[in-house]
C-alpha cells in the first residue's frame, strides 16, 4: 500500500494497494480507528505474509473488538495465519486527551476520555499475550510471530506519556503545561513532557 498525494475526498491523500508492494502502511491520514480494516485489506491481499496493526484501547473500542470477530472468522483461510495486532492499553483516550491540551490549553476531561477496562488479550478466541513490564516485551513479540494463529498483544503503557510531536513552539508547549497544570494529576504528565523537550534532538 502506498501513500497517493493525489486527494481522495478533497482534503487528504490517499493509501493505494498494490499487488506488488511488499509493505503497507498506513497512518498519513490519521483517521480514528481504522488500524483493523487495513491490516485485514493488507491480509486478503496478501494472505502468504503477516500483519501487524497498532491500536490504542479507544480504538479498539470503538470498532476493532467488531474486527476481531472477523479475524477470528477468517484467519484459517489464510496461508500465514499471523495477524498481530498490539493494543495499547492506557485507559485513556490518550490522542484526544492530549490533542485537546495542545490546541486548545484545556485539560483533561476524565468523563469523556476515561476508556473502560476490557480483557483485550482474552477476546475472540485469538491468541492473547499481556504485557505489563518492559522486560516482557521481546518475549512477546517473539511469541506472537511464532503463533500458529492470529495474536493480540495488550500491553499496559503510561497514559501520562506525552504525545506531542517532537520541535513543537514553545507557545503550544507552554499551553499544554498550563492544561496540565489545571488537571488534579498533571504533575507527572507536566514532568514528562519537559523531560522530553530537553532530550530532543
Amino acid at each position: 500500500m502506498s501513500l497517493d498525494p493525489r486527494p481522495m475526498d478533497g482534503r487528504r491523500p490517499g493509501c493505494r494497494a498494490r499487488a506488488r508492494d511488499r509493505h503497507v502502511f498506513h497512518g498519513a491520514s490519521s483517521p480514528t480507528a481504522d488500524d483493523h480494516g487495513h491490516g485485514l485489506a493488507a491480509k486478503l491481499l496478501h494472505p502468504g505474509r503477516p500483519v501487524l496493526a497498532l491500536a490504542g484501547d479507544g480504538a479498539m473500542q470503538t470498532n476493532g473488538l467488531s474486527e476481531l470477530i472477523t479475524v477470528a472468522s477468517r484467519w484459517r483461510d489464510w496461508t500465514d495465519p499471523r495477524f498481530v495486532v498490539l493494543v495499547l492499553n492506557n485507559g485513556d483516550l490518550a490522542e484526544v486527551s492530549w490533542e485537546h491540551r495542545e490546541m486548545e490549553g484545556d485539560p483533561r476531561f476524565p468523563a469523556s476520555q476515561e476508556v473502560p477496562p476490557f480483557p483485550y488479550a482474552e477476546y475472540a478466541e485469538l491468541h492473547g499475550v499481556r504485557v505489563a513490564r518492559p522486560e516482557q516485551v521481546s518475549v512477546a513479540w517473539r511469541e506472537a510471530f511464532a503463533a500458529e494463529r492470529p495474536t493480540l498483544v495488550e500491553a499496559v503503557v503510561d497514559p501520562d506519556t506525552p504525545l506531542l510531536a517532537p520541535r513543537q513552539p514553545g507557545e503550544k508547549v507552554e499551553q499544554t503545561e498550563r492544561a496540565l497544570r489545571q488537571e488534579p494529576s498533571g504533575e507527572q504528565p507536566e514532568a514528562l513532557l519537559r523531560e522530553q523537550r530537553q532530550t530532543e534532538p
